[in-house]
């Protein structure tokens, strides 16, 4: 018990400072979010506004098509997460339960495709998407996104199906299910965890893609939030106070849907842990 104490107290400090440093950046971006300009450059600086400007989240709205931007990066998350999970969990299946001539390769490649970043396959993403007629358009985003975390989402769902038990799965065969219905009935309610999380996963990663829409889109009213912030970055000088306010704007929708599905969060990515 003595032992213990000392790995004890060793453990709540070093998760008492990893917090800290995590969210420092965070509090740093809320608190210069309510500051005036002048106060952001102030020397020497203050922690806490002098004067908190409220209106800083009112004008954001008026200087740029805000309500825009929020509408893309939403219609683009939703819609990039439902395609991606619609095709990976037949995919994460698959991999689970069948067997089929290069299986083993097929396996392979999905986690070799996790070694390319999105910035070196840039060039030619941008040809084929002009190819296809789906530069500057919201949908070839959304297809861009869904592929991209294709492979992350069908490794994990089928790290999901392996643990569920087969037994299960026969039985429901045994009891005049076909594979489909015993998929739907049985595995998939069982698989509810997982598939949270990896919704999780894939609509952040929407939600926070940058350098796609960046290249990809070029009209102004298109543009998600991220990249409209951009904005506010003039050429002599950038509104920083505003910065920090659509910055707080684009954490808060993900902070909310974390917490609504926080609870499935644990059990996803343990799945597939241990067998069943």
């Amino acid at each position: 018990m003595l032992q213990s104490k000392p790995a004890k107290v060793f453990l709540y400090v070093f998760s008492a400072l990893f917090c800290i440093v995590t969210l420092y950046p965070y509090f740093v971006m809320l608190v210069n979010s309510f500051k005036s300009l002048n106060e952001i450059f102030a020397i020497p600086p203050t922690v806490l506004p002098t004067t908190w400007h409220w209106e800083n989240y009112i004008n954001i709205w008026k200087d740029i098509p805000l309500f825009a931007y929020v509408r893309n990066s939403f219609v683009v998350s939703v819609c990039a997460t439902a395609l991606c999970i619609v095709c990976a969990v037949p995919t994460g299946y698959a991999m689970a339960r069948m067997k089929f001539p290069g299986k083993g390769i097929f396996m392979s490649t999905i986690i070799v495709t996790q070694m390319f970043s999105t910035v070196v396959l840039m060039v030619g993403i941008f040809k084929l998407m002009v190819l296809l007629g789906l530069n500057n358009s919201l949908v070839g985003i959304i297809l861009l996104i869904a592929a991209f975390n294709q492979a992350f989402a069908s490794w994990m769902l089928s790290g999901t199906f392996r643990s569920i038990s087969f037994e299960l799965e026969e039985a429901a065969l045994i009891d005049g299910c076909n594979r489909l219905n015993a998929m739907a009935r049985v595995v998939l309610p069982l698989a509810a965890p997982g598939i949270v999380t990896a919704v999780i996963f894939v609509f952040i990663n929407g939600w926070n893609e940058y350098t796609l829409t960046l290249i990809l889109i070029s009209d102004q009213l298109k543009k998600s939030l991220n990249t409209g912030i951009r904005s506010f970055f003039g050429y002599t000088n950038t509104e920083w106070h505003y910065v920090f306010a659509a910055s707080m704007l684009a954490t808060a929708p993900l902070l909310a849907f974390f917490q609504v599905l926080e609870k499935h969060l644990m059990g996803g990515l343990t799945a597939g842990g241990v067998k069943g």
